[in-house]
């Protein structure tokens, strides 16, 4: 449990950094910067969850979303605590870190900060975060070991 939690940790205190630095160091008064034919730094305000779903709700989406969020944490922390497989303990700390990141957006800030575009042409990809790409990854990786590990005879059972 405490690799899957000091992960976490380290993850929120990267996510909440990063964060800090492209806006104020990097962006500033800027609200785009590009960099590459496919890449901006951007300045976004998600008030919703992925994909800006339920972007409408103002202060009462904060609330819920951060209680859901937070819901969901203690599911996960309560799963790292049982998890024997240390795979999978990195992978909940990611998606663990990565989830109270951007509830401590959500609270201090009323909406998460996204700020990493990549687009083709005038396609882009929603914008995104540290915390949504530890969240992504740690879910990849829960699904991959789920798909590949092997099943003993007690698991099946």
């Amino acid at each position: 449990m405490l690799l899957g939690l000091s992960i976490a940790f380290l993850i929120i205190v990267f996510d909440q950094a990063s964060k800090y630095y492209i806006m104020n160091e990097v962006l500033g008064e800027y609200g785009v910067i590009s960099y590459t034919s496919f890449f901006n730094l951007v300045r976004a305000w998600n008030t919703g969850v992925s994909f800006s779903m339920f972007n409408n709700w103002g202060m009462w989406g904060v609330i819920v979303l951060s209680v859901v969020a937070m819901t969901i944490v203690g599911f996960l922390v309560y799963w790292l605590y049982t998890e024997k497989v240390r795979i999978i303990q990195v992978a909940l700390g990611f998606i663990i870190g990565g989830a109270v990141g951007n509830v401590i957006d959500r609270i201090r800030l009323g909406a998460v900060f996204d700020f990493l575009d990549f687009h083709i042409g005038e396609s882009h990809w929603p914008a995104f975060n540290v915390a949504d790409s530890f969240i992504c990854i740690g879910a990849t990786i829960i699904v991959i070991h789920a798909l590949l590990a092997k099943k003993t005879k007690e698991e099946v059972k």
